[in-house]
């Protein structure tokens, strides 16, 4: 990421601004857009990128007065044309209009089918997933039974928000009150998706249950190959994306699905070929044996320090390979950053592990320098 890089200025600006107050301009006579970017822009550099979203739907509720009723043919007729619907993926929108969700959400809970429905067409425009889970919380079955008519509709877009809108672990999302078996049955028409963005989002879902219940989720993906609904390859990597995280826990039931033996008979030595410095790289080699062509699933594992004398550990995909002649031999270079904001490396003592298919074979020990 380049240095002073800022996602919510790229996101939410003066010319995103103008370009939103235009619409409306133009959707509604009595919109005065100079003096809702005015307003917007006297606060907007000061907040963060959830924040500029709520100002900007509180500004647009002053600049647009009323309930659900009355504001929605505005901002219906405010709205750009759909995103492009020929394509299948990485299209989610334009950021500038998750503002109109935060605003749907504030006078609209008390029109429920409106509500719905003008979210189903914004959501083609930028996606209403955080948007649609105060309606969750208030008519769970009405806002479910909406969405089993969402799983048909032409637009992936309104497709996806099913699931998306649904997850158990959205991100910046609100939690929702629905057991984690509620949505499946949604699931169940959504992983035959044809397109990629959809089925994504299926796995990702999946991913969140994953955290709670393991045996529903694997369950599920085997009930979905039985049917055969979707294709082979696309069933494939749903199943590889939904069980990344208990691919990283080591769970022996996924590393089954997904065709790894977690008690395979292999063995691994590790050699260290430099020592490891701040800045600098921690430099390993592996080398694995066992016997025949067995296909492996390797990561490494690095207990890192921690304030207070604890530690932590990182899983870090290394490789998925077939042993050739019952050995296969690795290396690899992981940087270890001095300067990054989010994780502050400590000097002193850490440990390195190499985990295949799922269960640690070796480990040793090393000093972080400073």
């Amino acid at each position: 990421m380049a240095q002073g890089f800022s996602l919510k200025d790229q996101l939410f600006n003066a010319e995103k601004v103008n370009y939103l107050s235009k619409l409306f301009a133009n959707a509604e006579p009595s919109f005065d857009a100079p003096e809702f970017q005015d307003q917007v822009m006297s606060r907007l550099p000061e907040l963060e990128l959830k924040e500029r979203m709520a100002w900007i739907a509180a500004c647009l509720q002053q600049a647009v007065p009323g309930d659900l009723p009355a504001v929605a043919p505005v901002i219906l007729r405010a709205l750009p044309e759909p995103l492009d619907p020929s394509k299948s993926d990485d299209d989610f929108g334009d950021f500038i209009f998750a503002p109109l969700g935060d605003w749907v959400a504030d006078i609209g809970l008390g029109h429920l089918d409106l509500a719905l429905g003008v979210l189903e067409e914004v959501t083609q425009r930028f996606s209403m997933e955080w948007a649609i889970r105060p309606f969750l919380n208030q008519d769970p079955d009405r806002v479910l039974e909406r969405m089993q008519d969402w799983c048909t509709h032409d637009s992936y877009h309104v497709r996806r928000l099913v699931s998306e809108g649904t997850r158990p672990r959205l991100p910046w999302g609100q939690a929702v009150g629905l057991k984690l078996a509620d949505p499946l049955p949604l699931l169940d028409r959504l992983h035959g998706d044809s397109t990629r963005y959809v089925t994504r989002s299926v796995a990702n879902h999946l991913n969140d249950i994953t955290k709670k219940d393991p045996d529903l989720v694997l369950g599920r993906l085997d009930e979905w190959r039985a049917e055969g609904r979707q294709t082979t390859a696309e069933l494939d990597w749903m199943t590889s994306h939904t069980l990344r995280g208990l691919v990283k826990a080591g769970h022996p039931e996924a590393m089954k699905m997904l065709g790894y033996d977690p008690d395979a008979d292999i063995s691994v030595s590790i050699d260290l070929n430099s020592e490891a410095r701040i800045g600098e790289a921690l430099e390993f080699s592996v080398d694995l044996s066992g016997s025949g062509a067995q296909p492996v699933l390797v990561d490494y594992i690095v207990h890192f320090q921690r304030p207070g004398g604890k530690t932590s550990a990182k899983v870090h995909k290394l490789k998925q390979a077939v042993l050739k002649s019952g050995r296969l031999q690795l290396t690899k270079r992981h940087k270890l950053k001095g300067d990054a904001t989010t994780f502050k490396l400590i000097p002193g003592a850490h440990r390195l592990e190499i985990q295949v298919n799922g269960k640690i074979r070796a480990g040793v020990d090393f000093d972080l320098l400073g």
